[in-house]
């Protein structure tokens, strides 16, 4: 039967959905991180971390740095359990009296007054600490976020010139840890098809020699692409035009630092913006400059289309939104430990939390490995 007159051919290529920017999902992460360290509320802190869960659930894809996510929460829990450790044996300044247990306490020389190991633990103490301990594992988390949805590769090509020397050395390292984890993860499952042990001192140490030799021939095979590739090789430029650009470079960046500064203290919130945003503007501008000593091309580049601003749109509205309820109701945010108080869910930061879960609604579906 001769085919139907309005049947189409199928396509050899599918359109495939457009891909978001690396640098939103980073914008994105960055921004929770900010609003994180903006509150010391368990609650709020809390909420950070089961959106960042939720939207790396949702929108990671199979890939080796995707699971670079539990490696940062277990950091996370670490640092979490070495700051509630270090409350107990060395004590906290903060004053309280509900004792829960006391230690010994071993004398120290007068050199180290201000510190002790051992003596009261109090409640208060604790929950200080968990709070503070909870705020920096949930940054963790939140730039754990980013290294699992943003792709490195894509990301080091969206870098401007001046950093894509910088840009490849982080990028080789951020990708050093996946490759050795599936190079053992391989050499453990072909040694367990050949019946031969894999776990112990005997099967670590015949895992490790395969292991650091894919590892040289790995390496010696990227310095060569990169050679090959003119890594390292800079264009002529005019002095005035180097000058101009360092100057415009550190100035900036001392700007950012500062501004960044002055948005995490709570003195610093009057200058903290106009000094960030100055900074960004002379680091941008100098970066721009410095990327004349580095000429390259870029094959399909990414793009910043709506989705991409969208989501990182998301992230800075939470963290907005969080400094904005540490102006008008900083109480919410930081709930008293003297006395001991119990930690309520302020009503609008919280709704503001939840504008982080969209890139879970607006970023393409991952796609599936084909069987």
């Amino acid at each position: 039967m001769p085919p139907s007159p309005t049947a189409q051919p199928a396509s050899p290529h599918p359109v495939q959905p457009a891909s978001l920017h690396p640098g939103a999902w980073w914008l994105w992460s960055l921004s929770l991180g900010i609003a994180a360290t903006r509150t010391t509320n368990p609650l709020l802190l809390t909420l950070l971390i089961v959106t960042s869960a939720y939207v790396v659930a949702t929108c990671r894809r199979r890939t080796p740095w995707s699971h670079s996510y539990a490696a940062f929460v277990k950091l996370a829990l670490a640092v979490l359990l070495v700051r509630l450790l270090f409350a107990i044996t060395l004590g906290s300044p903060i004053p309280g009296t509900h004792v829960l247990v006391t230690l010994p306490q071993l004398p120290l020389p007068d050199w180290a007054q201000g510190i002790r190991l051992g003596g009261r633990v109090t409640a208060e103490s604790l929950v200080f600490a968990l709070y503070d301990g909870l705020k920096l594992a949930t940054l963790l988390i939140c730039v754990g976020a980013a290294n699992a949805l943003a792709n490195p590769h894509r990301l080091l090509k969206s870098l401007p010139g001046a950093l894509y020397e910088l840009g490849v050395a982080v990028v080789v390292a951020l990708t050093f840890a996946p490759h050795l984890i599936a190079d053992v993860q391989r050499l453990r499952a072909a040694r367990r098809l050949r019946g031969r042990p894999d776990s112990g001192v005997r099967g670590l140490l015949q895992v490790g020699l395969p292991v650091l030799e894919g590892a040289l021939e790995r390496s010696v095979a990227l310095a060569a692409a990169m050679d090959a590739r003119g890594y390292g090789r800079t264009a002529q430029v005019p002095p005035r035009v180097r000058r101009t650009t360092t100057a415009l470079t550190l100035g900036g960046l001392l700007g950012v630092c500062a501004g960044t500064y002055g948005l995490l203290t709570a003195e610093g919130g009057t200058y903290g913006i106009p000094v960030l945003l100055a900074g960004l503007a002379a680091a941008l501008a100098g970066l721009r400059l410095g990327g004349r000593r580095t000429p390259r091309t870029r094959y399909r580049p990414d793009r910043w289309n709506l989705r991409s601003f969208l989501i990182a749109g998301s992230g800075v509205a939470v963290a907005a939104a969080m400094f904005l309820a540490g102006v008008t109701d900083p109480a919410a945010l930081h709930p008293g430990v003297v006395p001991l108080v119990a930690p309520t869910l302020p009503v609008r930061p919280a709704a503001a939390v939840l504008l982080g879960l969209l890139p879970a609604f607006l970023a393409p579906a991952p796609k599936e490995p084909s069987s």
